[in-house]
């Protein structure tokens, strides 16, 4: 796998992208860029459609990025949408220790070089 830079002009959202990201979504996504820089990179096909990451390219135009890490997938048709769903629906089947997330979530409020919000956990939930 080669992580490569790409321009995010040059790079487009998958129209057939089964995964919708609102505005809370992709400011949660925006506010952890700006905190942790990228992390991850995107995955691309070769002619620059995003096969995963539709939701952090969105959240980098934002930003007002000119390039954003990719890493280029040679997966086409079939196999590139199955993988765009199987790539957001294994994240969505795991679940939270509450017990290691409260813990977590309590020690970052006792942090103050750290805002806990952006987590994306609202103060609502991260009580609870």
């Amino acid at each position: 796998m080669e992580i490569k830079k790409r321009g995010v002009a040059e790079l487009t959202q998958d129209p057939r992208n089964a995964r919708s990201h609102d505005g809370k979504n992709i400011e949660a996504i925006k506010r952890s860029l700006q905190e942790f820089g990228q992390q991850k990179p995107i995955v691309v096909n070769t002619t620059g459609e995003v096969v995963a990451g539709n939701g952090t390219l969105a959240a980098a135009v934002d930003l007002g990025w000119d390039n954003i890490a990719v890493v280029e997938t040679d997966l086409v048709g079939s196999s590139a949408a199955a993988y765009a769903i199987a790539d957001n629906r294994t994240a969505e089947l795991a679940a939270w220790d509450d017990d290691a997330l409260a813990e977590t979530l309590a020690s970052l409020q006792n942090d103050e070089s750290i805002d806990e919000l952006i987590t994306g956990f609202n103060e609502k939930e991260i009580e609870e």
